[in-house]
Order: structure tokens, then C-alpha cells, then sequence
């Protein structure tokens, strides 16, 4: 590609083609078969739908679920909890009297006073106890702690019987009595 007047496409896209490989092969030749070791049970987002309000979820040691939300201005009136099927629906009315104000030039925001629609958040009915919920809002923020259920109840089986039918000309299995004659 030096010293011409025209650009060859050909050539660039073989030498980008080409130092994208070199780069490829000294990045394995220098991690080798390392791989990462990352705990994605607490780094992972299991609700990535919802960044409003910030919300942790969480399980203790006597396997309760709790879910705590951070809801700066708003009262406990205008805040919506609700089983629904294996689901927990959360909602809440933003405040009145905080409104944008449009001249307003932001430095740094991160305190939002929104209405929060509807979010929906999983706990199998037959897992936990609904009947003991306790939901406390302290200090602007919500902790709603769901009990595990003391007995895990799933379906009822069914029992399904296993009969034996002798092939014809067989013999029937020998019950190790002599036979009577």
C-alpha cells in the first residue's frame, strides 16, 4: 500500500485480517488454557429488566427470600404488593410535588421520582410461605422478607403398577416350592 496512488481494498483487508490473527495468537499464547474464574451467583443479574429503584434480592441461611427496594420520597400508601400465581408484583405512585423542572441542569442524578410500574418478580407459591410475609419500610427502604415453607409439597405421584405377562409357551418363574404332582 506505500507509494501508490490508489488504495488496493484487497491488501488492506488482508492486513487487517492479518494482524487481527497475530493478535488472536499471541493473546492464546500468552493466556494459554486459562480460563476465568468468576462467581456469577453474586454477580449476576437476575432481574436486568428493572433498574428502578435500585433493588437487592437475596436469600438467607434459613432460606427466606427478601427483597429490598430503595424508595427515597415515597410513602407507604402509595406502594402496591401482590401475589399473583408464583409471582410477587411490586408497584409504587411517585410522590406529588416533584416535578421536573426543565431549567434544571444536572450535575450528577441518580435520585429519580418516577411512578414504577408493575414488576413482577418469581416466588413459587409451593416454595414459599405467603401467609408470613413481613414488608417493613424503614429509612426509605422496603425489605420484603418471604419465609421459605416449612414442607416442600410437590404433585402427588401416581403409582403406576408393573404386571408381568408370561409369553406363550413359556414356563412360569419357579417359586423355589417343589411342584405338586
Amino acid at each position: 500500500m506505500k507509494n501508490r496512488d490508489f488504495l488496493d481494498l484487497r491488501e488492506l483487508m488482508d492486513e487487517i485480517f492479518e494482524a487481527a490473527t497475530d493478535f488472536k495468537n499471541a493473546f492464546t499464547d500468552e493466556m494459554g488454557s486459562w480460563k476465568p474464574d468468576f462467581n456469577w451467583g453474586e454477580h449476576r443479574d437476575y432481574y436486568p429488566a428493572y433498574s428502578y429503584p435500585p433493588t437487592n434480592v437475596y436469600m438467607t441461611a434459613d432460606k427466606s427470600l427478601v427483597f429490598q427496594f430503595a424508595l427515597a420520597g415515597f410513602q407507604e400508601e402509595h406502594i402496591g404488593l401482590e401475589f399473583r400465581g408464583d409471582y410477587l408484583f411490586f408497584s409504587a405512585k411517585a410522590p406529588e410535588g416533584f416535578e421536573e423542572d426543565e431549567s434544571v441542569k444536572y450535575f450528577k442524578r441518580r435520585l429519580k421520582f418516577k411512578d414504577i410500574k408493575e414488576q413482577k418478580y418469581f416466588v413459587p407459591e409451593d416454595k414459599f410461605n405467603r401467609e408470613a410475609v413481613k414488608a417493613v419500610l424503614k429509612h426509605a427502604i422496603l425489605t420484603v422478607t418471604i419465609p421459605a415453607k416449612d414442607e416442600v409439597k410437590g404433585p402427588e405421584g401416581v403409582k403406576v403398577t408393573i404386571v408381568s405377562e408370561d409369553e406363550p409357551g413359556q414356563a412360569p418363574p419357579k417359586t423355589g416350592k417343589k411342584d405338586k404332582e
